[in-house]
């Protein structure tokens, strides 16, 4: 489980460039053992860029709760033990051939990895 988050904090990781967000979340991610995705009733929240249909993944409940606004106002953070993360939602996005936006900013902004080599990276985080 995380710590709360102050407000100074929350502004301060989000000033981060789209890198220092990432490893900001594998660090998190591996520390707390949970990944924090927005969802409603039919799943999951989406973004889609360019060549890409993304799912957008935060390190801390309070940066999935700021987006939790106009469009989404209706969804609510949930977190994934980082467990069933390896084991179930890997594959899962894999098969649906999703990609991943990594923390993104309120610009939409992130740096988008498949899942596998997500699974990779937080792997090797959790090495450290």
């Amino acid at each position: 489980m995380s710590t709360a988050l102050t407000e100074q904090q929350i502004k301060d990781i989000q000033k981060l460039d789209a890198q220092k967000r990432y490893n900001y979340l594998l660090k998190e991610v591996v520390k707390n053992k949970q990944i924090w995705l927005l969802v409603d009733e039919h799943g999951c929240v989406m973004l889609n860029s360019e060549d890409e249909d993304c799912v957008p993944v935060w390190p801390n409940e309070e940066f999935a709760l700021a987006w939790a606004t106009e469009e989404w106002s209706h969804c609510t953070p949930e977190a994934i033990s980082i467990e069933k993360w390896h084991n179930r939602w890997t594959h899962g996005l894999e098969d649906d051939e999703l990609a991943l936006v990594i923390f993104p900013d309120q610009n939409s902004e992130g740096l988008i990895f498949f899942p596998d080599e997500f699974d990779f990276e937080l792997k090797q985080q959790a090495r450290k």
